[in-house]
């Protein structure tokens, strides 16, 4: 046992850890569009989330969707361009949207490229050097930020789905694949489905897991897929055919679907004419994956 003195210590650490500071409220919807901002001990640096609390949160406990942002993404774009809270608060599902990234952490090279460091976690935990220390976007989205939203606010920790887009659609679908049950549903807009076939997977798996590349399958969702053996999840997936990146080859869902097919996991991969990797495309379609993951987190 510890000491009464150091258990106190350890305490009041353990609750400096779990302290939020709101930085702004709107009214949105009936419900209120908020975000807060903490001390992350995963990333070991001031944290970002938005959080949409719909009005079903002022009187009960609600189900939680994790929205992952993109490449150069904060907490702002989802909440400020997606157009998603009329159709949470209609759910009633609380939808969380944390940064992409550790900030500020004086890292050599984070701000040297706009696809890797800042704003590009890439939704792994780092292995190497210097990386390591902080960029573990995958255990903050996991483990520590659920913690977070279930510790202050009304939430079902019981019922919870995951979504996100390009990068972030990459860690929607690994954090799926590899907790099964944990999350009720997956969706994603233009997801990277198979990052170690591809330039940006490439780059964030070697800068921050090193060069053996059997590491960098525990975050590949073709390959995770290829190996599932968990409850049946129901992959909604929507792709804009005019998407820029995935004519350049970043994307590869050809290769995810495939994997998917021959392990019988259900996918409803929508391509939709004339669309492009914007959030134009995802305000679009928006409202199809709020109600896919409704049907789950509401059953």
């Amino acid at each position: 046992m510890w000491p009464q003195g150091v258990r106190r210590i350890k305490a009041a650490e353990a609750s400096k850890a779990m302290a939020l500071t709101q930085v702004s409220s709107n009214k949105c919807c009936g419900g209120f569009q908020k975000v807060f901002e903490h001390n992350s001990s995963e990333l070991k640096c001031r944290m970002k989330f938005g959080i949409y609390l719909p009005p079903k949160a002022e009187s009960s406990k609600c189900p939680v969707l994790y929205w992952l942002s993109g490449l150069t993404c904060t907490e702002q774009n989802f909440i400020t361009k997606a157009g998603a809270q009329q159709a949470a608060s209609e759910h009633g599902l609380i939808i969380v949207a944390p940064d992409t990234s550790p900030r500020g952490c004086n890292i050599e090279g984070e701000d040297e490229s706009w696809d890797f460091g800042t704003g590009a976690g890439f939704y792994v935990n780092a292995t190497d050097e210097p990386w390591k220390a902080n960029y573990r976007m995958y255990a903050y989205v996991t483990e520590e930020l659920p913690r977070l939203i279930n510790a202050h606010f009304p939430a079902d920790p019981e019922k919870m789905s995951i979504s996100g887009h390009s990068m972030g659609g990459h860690g929607a679908l690994i954090c799926a694949l590899k907790n099964p049950g944990k999350y009720k549903s997956v969706s994603a807009f233009a997801p990277i489905c198979n990052p170690m076939q591809c330039a940006w997977g490439q780059k964030a798996f070697g800068g921050y897991l090193g060069s053996d590349k059997t590491a960098w399958e525990a975050y590949d969702a073709t390959v995770l897929a290829g190996s599932y053996a968990g409850p049946q999840l129901d992959i909604l997936i929507d792709q804009g055919r005019d998407d820029q990146f995935l004519s350049a080859g970043q994307l590869l869902p050809d290769n995810l679907i495939a994997a998917c097919t021959e392990k019988k996991i259900p996918v409803v991969f929508r391509l939709q004419q004339g669309y492009d990797h914007s959030y134009f495309f995802i305000f679009s379609f928006i409202n199809d994956h709020i109600k896919h993951h409704g049907k789950y987190l509401n059953a």
